[in-house]
């Protein structure tokens, strides 16, 4: 079944806990917290205390996903935090044995690994063997409410066959520009987790936002 994961980044930031636990009743699978630092990308959003806050609205997984610079320097905290599921840009500074290693320290958080649109796979195929799901951006990463980037599903395609070519289990997860309309080209690509942001909290009811989604 197609995982849907609500952006809170696109929640009422005066109500974040009411609006997650809302989402999570709706429905969702995971919780998604998009988490920049203004430098690997040019927007600012939360840290560790954020995700400490949100812990207790929810029992559903929360997916943090890290657009940061030195992601394995910060891992633990987020960790520690409470977050079940963290991923990494492999385009950030650290060499990706650093942020392994730190994962280590934490066995039961499942590792992602991200790619912006412009990334080819080859940089992450020496990764796969080892990380839960990998995290492809459809849209630039850093800000909200952008358009779907089509042109990313032959990569999407690529992944997809590669965890079958290679007995792997890693869940294939799109983050940027997902809703009713997009969501099928995603699931049909091989898409495994829909991170929507504007199309599950901007929209009046979470359920019937969800329910949509997942339909298609």
């Amino acid at each position: 079944m197609t995982l849907v994961a609500p952006s809170i980044l696109s929640a009422d930031f005066a109500a974040m806990g009411a609006a997650v636990k809302a989402a999570d009743e709706a429905g969702a699978d995971w919780m998604h917290l998009d988490v920049m630092d203004g430098h690997f990308v040019p927007n600012l959003t939360f840290g560790p205390m954020f995700v400490k806050a949100l812990r207790p609205t929810t029992a559903k997984p929360l997916d943090v996903h890290l657009m940061i610079t030195e992601p394995a320097r910060y891992l633990a905290r987020f960790a520690e935090a409470g977050a079940d599921c963290i991923s990494w840009h492999i385009e950030a500074q650290d060499r990706p044995a650093d942020v392994l290693k730190a994962f280590s320290a934490f066995p039961k958080i499942k590792k992602g690994v991200a790619i912006k649109p412009a990334t080819p796979l080859a940089p992450i195929k020496g990764l796969l063997a080892v990380l839960d799901f990998v995290v492809v951006m459809s849209v630039e990463p850093g800000f909200g409410g952008q358009k779907f980037m089509a042109d990313m599903m032959p990569k999407v395609a690529e992944l997809k066959k590669l965890r079958s070519d290679l007995g792997l289990d890693y869940l294939i997860e799109i983050d940027g520009g997902i809703d009713e309309q997009t969501a099928p080209v995603a699931i049909a690509a091989g898409v495994d987790v829909l991170v929507a942001g504007t199309a599950v909290f901007g929209r009046p009811n979470y359920k019937a936002a969800i329910a949509a989604l997942r339909a298609a």
